[in-house]
């Protein structure tokens, strides 16, 4: 089937911008649902491939209205909280999976690429990954060509896994680090979004699902470590245990606690905690030929901004000094 036209959910999120530009390149018309249309053409304005619209993908109507017509279905929707003013795990997962299949079915789009997570399993740790692995089983189920991507985390410019860390090592003395051993094996935001628009051109790709991994493996204390390293403001880690590890959790749950770290995209809940229990690694390599990008290769172009020498050679620029 000759694919023109896609639809993206999620498509002005952090790894939605990136798909929909690598789409864009491979000459791909893309309709880009969202709740904010005005920021979303900001990030994405400058693709004349691209069509942003305002749509409440969850609303199953406007949802059907939006991909009728369309030859693919990308779904890069997800949540990483459950609940407290956020979408419910089973709503945003299993129940918009559902929304999908049901109108791609009715609007004629039989090409459906889904975003997963890497250890999602109907019997997972965590009701994250539970229900990553529910929405898996909705989308094998479909009767559509499908094809699955489970990747480990995943980091890039505008990331919420590096940055943060990054964030709270400019304030912080002291980092007590939960789950200092937990291990990750973390994917660069554009070999994911490589993988999402090769797998459209590749028949073989269908009915298959892929876990998406970088070429190393990672603590979590070796991660922030880099971090404190790259933006010169190396602090003193105390790594907490599981009793600790989870304490924490449980006190971050707390409001305005929440609210503060979600905020400031540190929030690690119980679930959260869930998750890491199971290492986020795996051994194979990237899909379609993909050579996987170190993170070594790319974050301090980024991360290195945040020095003071950094800082001090771009208010110099900003100043037309040499």
């Amino acid at each position: 089937m000759e694919i023109n036209e896609v639809c993206v959910l999620g498509g002005s999120g952090f790894v939605g911008r990136h798909v929909c530009h690598a789409l864009a390149a491979e000459g791909y018309r893309v309709r880009v649902a969202t709740r904010d249309r005005e920021r979303a053409k900001e990030q994405l304005i400058l693709l004349p491939t691209v069509d942003v619209a305002a749509v409440d993908v969850h609303d199953a109507a406007q949802l059907a209205a939006f991909v009728r017509g369309a030859d693919a279905v990308i779904n890069l929707v997800g949540v990483l909280h459950d609940g407290r003013g956020e979408r419910s795990f089973q709503e945003a997962h299993v129940g918009l999976a559902r929304k999908v299949v049901a109108a791609c079915r009715a609007g004629g789009a039989g090409r459906l690429l889904h975003m997963s997570a890497l250890n999602a399993a109907a019997a997972g740790p965590s009701r994250y990954l539970r229900t990553k692995g529910e929405a898996e089983s909705v989308v094998r189920e479909s009767g559509l060509s499908w094809t699955i991507f489970r990747p480990s985390v995943i980091f890039g410019r505008d990331d919420s896994f590096l940055n943060p860390f990054a964030q709270a090592l400019q304030f912080l003395p002291v980092m007590a680090l939960p789950c200092p051993g937990a291990r990750f094996q973390p994917v660069f935001v554009e070999d994911v979004a490589a993988a999402f628009v090769r797998s459209l051109a590749d028949p073989g790709s269908v009915g298959r699902s892929y876990d998406l991994c970088g070429p190393r493996v990672y603590t979590l204390r070796q991660l922030v470590e880099y971090v404190g390293e790259v933006t010169g403001r190396r602090r003193p880690i105390v790594g907490l245990n599981d009793s600790l590890s989870r304490l924490q959790a449980c006190a971050m749950e707390l409001f305005p606690v929440r609210q503060i770290m979600l905020a400031l995209d540190m929030l690690m809940t119980r679930d959260n905690y869930d998750s890491m229990q199971v290492d986020s690694v795996c051994g194979c390599d990237l899909p379609f030929g993909i050579t996987p990008t170190a993170l070594e290769a790319v974050a301090p172009a980024w991360l290195g901004n945040r020095t003071p020498r950094a800082r001090y050679g771009q208010f110099r620029g900003q100043a037309h000094r040499d």
